[in-house]
């Protein structure tokens, strides 16, 4: 069984580059790969939230007098999605940093 070691050097490379490309100092081939892998990154925390959240704001009741139906069953799942999207774009939980390390990686290799 091989044992994989983490490697502070190339940790500290790739968060390197990835604050690079957030500035846009690379040349423009580059940041635009680095831009599309944050994006990627991005969108994979986005899906992963919203089927996180989901069941949370299934079991909130629905108002009677306003509510309530198939629309708000499709709204709900929108709104949930936006939500998940949202809280990627702010920063999230971290998954969205650690995918785009793997990407950038995969991408050297």
């Amino acid at each position: 069984m091989q044992m994989m070691s983490f490697n502070t050097a190339n940790a500290q490379v790739l968060d390197a580059q990835a604050a690079a490309a957030r500035a846009g100092i690379e040349n423009p081939t580059v940041a635009a790969n680095h831009k599309k892998a944050r994006e990627a990154a991005e969108q994979f925390e986005a899906v992963f939230l919203s089927q996180m959240l989901a069941p949370m704001f299934s079991t909130v009741e629905t108002d009677s007098m306003m509510g309530g139906g198939p629309g708000e069953e499709v709204f709900r799942s929108m709104m949930v999605e936006e939500v998940g999207k949202q809280v990627a774009r702010r920063g999230g939980i971290g998954i969205a940093d650690q995918v785009y390390r793997e990407i950038l990686k995969m991408q050297e290799a």
